[in-house]
């Protein structure tokens, strides 16, 4: 997928017709995106769209985040939040199930709720996805077979195992592999990084340790392909273990240059922070969202709407060929 230079717009009209949805405010509301963890470059990417939104409406929009990938430490975020008597929280969590009391406490609050990465979430008021979470795990699978030459061992991080869109990824790429790939092995449990590049890098050190055949390595977490081609170009290995995933070019991008990372897919974070708040402010205007809605970003140009999760198609490929094209 080519990829287009970040950019938003301030009016945006539904897909297929109907009412244009724009942004033209009556009110300044106070919106809190409460990211997994803070200062890294996925949510460093996060941000920037949060703060582009609140320049492009007038919103008083930030970003917060525990300074670890703590479940415990971001819910008392929210808790603080709700306190404040924000108007909306955003969040991507790090464990939907263990959010839920939280966000319920949020909802009974009459804060607006919209997640991210949360498809599961019950006590919110929409979720919003990049993609359909089965399809790109599926798709995560096939670039990993190709780089294996659809044979032999390989291994999967999760960021955590609670981690909602992280699962469906591995999940469905483990089903792709048995359904298209039979002469691939599944060698182990799914690694579990905690979002941290030094794990994945030692899980990595200890999974080429355990089995010398390993052939392939599929990540989760936006470090976890990083930490995985480090420990694999440690070893001499990067002629043989091939490693692909869900991570960002200004992570990625080093290994991606030198052959040991075959190629990452994701999203852009800050087009999918404006969306989400978007989304926020629609909520708190009294608006729904449609089916087919185009929120004026590329991916989430014609959603689909199921129960409350919003859906775009908003994933991008990214290998040696394209690498340059991505400033982020």
């Amino acid at each position: 997928m080519k990829h287009k230079v970040f950019a938003v717009g301030l009016a945006l009209a539904l897909a297929g017709g109907g009412a244009a949805v724009t942004q033209a405010q009556t009110k300044k509301y106070t919106i809190t995106t409460v990211v997994k963890i803070a200062g890294v470059a996925w949510f460093n990417r996060m941000e920037q769209g949060v703060a582009l939104f609140a320049k492009d409406t007038g919103q008083n929009a930030t970003q917060v985040g525990p300074a670890s990938a703590d479940a415990a430490l971001q819910n008392q975020i929210v808790e603080d939040l709700i306190a404040k008597k924000v108007d909306a929280i955003t969040v991507v969590p790090n464990s939907p199930e263990s959010m839920e009391p939280v966000l319920k406490k949020a909802l009974d609050s009459k804060i607006v709720v919209v997640g991210h990465e949360g498809s599961n979430l019950e006590n919110v008021t929409y979720d919003v996805e990049a993609f359909d979470n089965a399809a790109f795990g599926a798709h995560l699978m096939d670039n990993l077979a190709k780089a294996m030459g659809e044979e032999g061992e390989y291994a999967v991080f999760v960021g955590h195992l609670t981690a909602k869109t992280h699962n469906q990824w591995v999940d469905a790429a483990i089903a792709r592999q048995k359904d298209k790939y039979p002469k691939m092995k599944l060698v182990a449990d799914k690694q579990e990084s905690l979002e941290d590049q030094q794990v994945a890098y030692t899980k990595t050190k200890e999974l080429l340790q355990a089995h010398p055949n390993l052939k392939g390595i599929q990540g989760s977490a936006s470090t976890d392909v990083a930490g995985a081609a480090l420990a694999v170009e440690d070893a001499g290995l990067g002629s043989q273990v091939n490693v692909v995933g869900t991570s960002l070019p200004s992570i990625a991008g080093p290994y991606i240059t030198s052959g040991t990372i075959k190629a990452i897919s994701f999203w852009d974070p800050a087009k999918a922070a404006y969306v989400v708040d978007k989304v926020a402010v629609m909520a708190l205007e009294g608006k729904k969202v449609e089916d087919g809605m185009n929120f004026g970003q590329e991916g989430y140009e014609k959603v689909t709407l199921k129960g409350h999760v919003i859906t775009g198609q908003a994933w991008v490929d990214c290998t040696k060929d394209n690498l340059s094209t991505f400033n982020f």
